[in-house]
């Protein structure tokens, strides 16, 4: 993905996160409060994602949690 494609990526809520990932809302916020480090950004109150993001955290091997 270009720099310009990555730029202009919208952002996702948790629940749409949850759903590309085929996990529940809760296992998502779990996986923020544990530090696994999911690519989370916290706007406002609200945590936002990048679909990109998320992908790589999941092709990395980040994502296998012990």
């Amino acid at each position: 993905m270009s720099t310009e494609e990555q730029v202009s990526e919208n952002w996702i809520g948790l629940e749409q996160a949850a759903i590309h990932l085929g996990v529940r809302p809760i296992t998502v916020r779990d996986w923020i409060k544990k530090k696994t480090g999911i690519p989370a950004h916290k706007i406002g109150k609200l945590w936002k994602f990048k679909l990109s993001e998320l992908d790589e955290w999941v092709k990395s091997g980040k994502s296998a949690i012990d």
